[in-house]
Parts: C-alpha cells; structure tokens; sequence
C-alpha cells in the first residue's frame, strides 16, 4: 500500500499491513520471543520518512513505535504504526573533531568500520550488533564506561521528528528540555533519526575473559566480589553464571557447559592489565581464557555475546551494594544446584565516570549503583513457561541491595511505564516533556 499524509507527503519505503507479504520479515528482530502486530508497518528510508509516517498516524488516531534492530522492548499491537528503521544506516566520521553522526538504523559495527581506521571509537557496548540510537537513549553502558562514562554523555546533538511530525535537531543549547529527555528517558517523546556525538581517542585495549568450571560458581563470584572494586576507573569487568548450548560454533571446551565468565578491559599499560587481573586467574579451574592486547574494534571478544537473533525474556537491577550475603542470594536462585532456564546472570561493575554526567545534561538512571545485575533465560523447550518466573527469582533475591534500574536493562517493558527508575523529580521533568511534546500520546500509551 501507499502512505500518503493529509500534505500530500509520501514514503519512499516500504508500507505494508498484516496481509501483505513480506510484513513479518520486515518486523523480525533480534529478541524472537517478541511477537508485533501492529496495523501498519513503515519501512523509513530517510528523516523525511518517519515525518510522514507521524503525520499519518496523529492524523489516522494510531499511536506510534520504532524499531531497528529489534533489541529494546516492543508493545506495539492494534491501533499501531510502527516505523522500522534499520535501512536508515549512514555513518559519518569526521576525524579532525573526533565525532560521528549516525543514521536511527547504524548498528554499533558500522560505526566500528568507520572510526577503526582513525584510532577512534565510540563506547560501543558488549555487542557490536546492537543498534547505535536505542542503545545511546537508554543510557549505553560500555565495557569502557567506567573511564569514559555513558554512551549519552558524549552525545552531541540528536535530530527527531516530534508528534507533530517535525524534524528538529536538539542539543545542550537548543531544545535542551527534550534533549535531556530523549538521553537516558529515550521513549515517549518522539522518534530519533539521528544522533552525532563525541569519539574517543583510542585503538586497542587489554582485555577478553577467563571461563572457570560452573562448579566454581561460589568460589569465583565471592572472589570476583572481593577483586572488582580494588580495580581503578580504566580498568571494567563483569562475571557471568553462563548455561552454554551444545553448539559447535562455540570453542570445545564450552560447548554444553555451565561456566563462570569472568570479564576485563583495561586501556593502559598491557602489563599492569595483567597485574591487575592475576589475582582473578587462580580463582577457580580454568576451562578457557581469551585475555590479550586486542583492537578495540575487536571489544565483542570480551562479553562474546550471541551474535544472532534468539528468544529471551530479561530483566535486570541496579545494586547500591553487594556484600556475601548477595552474592549468596544469586547462587541459592542461579547456581550450579538449580536446573533453570537462565542462560545468563551478569554482575557487572559500575562506579568511576558512570556516576555523573560527563558534560551533557541527560536522565540517565541507576548513576549512584555501584553493581548491575541481568538476568537473561530463553523461553524455549520444555522449561519455557519458567523463563520468566526464573527471571524474576533472580531480581527478587538481590531486592534488598536493589536501587531502581537500568533502562537498558529493566526488561521488555518502554521506559514511559517504569516512572520508578527515576528520582520524583527527574519523574516529573520527564512527565511534563512528554507532555508538552506529545499531548495526544502518540508515542505513548494514554489512560
């Protein structure tokens, strides 16, 4: 079908609705277990695209959502159009400011390609595969975070189309009310197509992981609990209770095995990274280590996240703590002694530079949590219908050290609905945004 807006504005793209072919292949994303019917689907080529799309949806009483990749959270069903932007993948690198602009749809491999060749990069995140916008607006936690901060504190300028399907470019100076809004509440307030934002003068790092026994699980998470906040701010790790698949795509060693992933980057002196990390190498027996002076083009190597699309249900906390008793928590829920659906339960160090925004006003949550955990299950099989409930039994352990969320971690839900995760009035700030924005609640569910 065609889109014509009351204008006479029209896409370039794709447009197509539940009987047409092609819809659903236009709707796939990386999270399978997350199924969308919304009534009209928009293929954007372009900022000119998403307008009209608005324009036709305020127009036509249909609410709006976005997707590029299909990693954040999707709600959109009837009374929908949804915007697919994942063929709108211009990157733009200018070396001399050390900045890139990229396109709504850029993953964070694009900007790799792009940026590796002048000895930059942005704080890509533990996947490369992952869309650039959705992954910013929601914070950006990076394995470099802890020296460099949020993905959303080196943003530049965003340009969006508004609900009154205009585009506009914000930034600190202009528009600074939806600029703040847009980084770290990301949803709600209109659909970004475009964000340019600072690079960061740096090619390699030390770093990769230590994949330990999973019957080791107590031994190496009490060690890694003891290890991690001695490390200074350019040094970030993680440790993962992994249950691996028989897949032989994955190294011998680990294929079928429940292991405990230990993870490090360090952007100094190779040999003071390996100082750094030696206490952690006897923590338990050793199935794999992957640990090297590595280009940071190659950062996947170190979380060595599933680069495919597969079915998950997640959700994570912020920690403001985590003393034994925590960590004794997440074992009695996680552990080698549980036969659970969970592929994966993350700790992940926060602290340094993630604590405050580092120049650009923004809403970023969990800034004052010291500890991230996620959890992760696959709802497939026949322990699917006990994704979810294993997945909350892990939240529920760590309650009582808990403190709101990370927006790229809360789950499948959009950030309008978790007004919790942010201060009372941050929340409200949020609100009126919105508010002042899209009074209609096109981009938003209404009561």
């Amino acid at each position: 079908m065609s889109l014509t807006t009351p204008d006479a504005a029209t896409v370039a793209g794709p447009v197509l609705t539940p009987t047409d072919p092609g819809y659903a292949a236009e709707l796939a994303g990386f999270n399978v277990a997350t199924v969308q019917t919304p009534d009209i689907v928009v293929g954007a080529t372009s900022a000119d695209d998403v307008a009209a799309a608005v324009r036709y949806a305020r127009d036509h009483g249909l609410r709006v959502g976005v997707r590029a990749t299909g990693h954040g959270p999707v709600v959109e069903g009837n009374g929908f159009l949804t915007i697919v932007t994942s063929r709108m993948t211009e990157v733009s690198v200018d070396p001399v400011t050390r900045t890139a602009r990229v396109g709504a749809g850029a993953r964070w491999r694009d900007v790799i390609a792009a940026t590796a060749a002048h000895g930059l990069s942005g704080l890509v995140g533990s996947s490369s595969s992952v869309g650039v916008v959705g992954y910013t607006l929601g914070g950006g936690l990076s394995p470099l975070g802890r020296q460099f901060g949020y993905a959303a504190d080196h943003v530049r300028s965003i340009e969006v189309a508004t609900a009154d399907g205009t585009i506009r470019t914000v930034d600190a100076g202009a528009g600074p009310d939806l600029f703040w809004a847009l980084l770290g509440g990301r949803d709600g307030c209109g659909i970004v197509t475009a964000v340019e934002f600072d690079l960061i003068e740096l090619s390699s790092i030390y770093g990769g992981g230590i994949f330990f026994a999973g019957s080791a699980a107590e031994q190496v998470l009490h060690a890694w609990r003891r290890w991690a906040p001695t490390l200074p701010e350019e040094a970030g790790t993680s440790v993962a209770i992994l249950r691996l698949p028989p897949d032989p795509a994955l190294p011998a060693p680990l294929q079928g095995q429940m292991a405990v992933h230990v993870r490090f980057t360090y952007t100094g002196d190779p040999a003071i990274g390996a100082q750094l990390l030696a206490p952690m190498t006897t923590a338990g027996p050793v199935l794999l280590q992957n640990v090297a002076v590595m280009p940071v083009a190659a950062l996947d190597a170190v979380h060595m996240d599933p680069p495919g699309p597969m079915p998950s249900i997640e959700r994570g906390s912020a920690l403001r703590e985590l003393p034994a008793e925590a960590v004794d928590a997440v074992l009695a829920v996680a552990g080698p002694a549980v036969a659970s659906p969970l592929a994966i339960v993350e700790l992940r160090l926060l602290g340094g530079k993630l604590a405050a925004p580092q120049g650009v006003p923004n809403s970023v949550t969990a800034r004052s949590a010291a500890y991230n955990i996620l959890a992760i299950a696959v709802p497939a099989g026949a322990a699917a219908e006990l994704a979810g409930p294993h997945v909350g039994a892990v939240n529920a352990a760590v309650a009582p050290w808990a403190d709101g969320a990370a927006l790229n971690f809360a789950g499948q839900t959009p950030a309008v609905e978790l007004p919790e995760l942010w201060s009372p009035d941050d929340c409200d700030r949020l609100s009126a945004i919105r508010e002042r924005h899209d009074p209609d609640g096109v981009f938003r569910r209404t009561a």
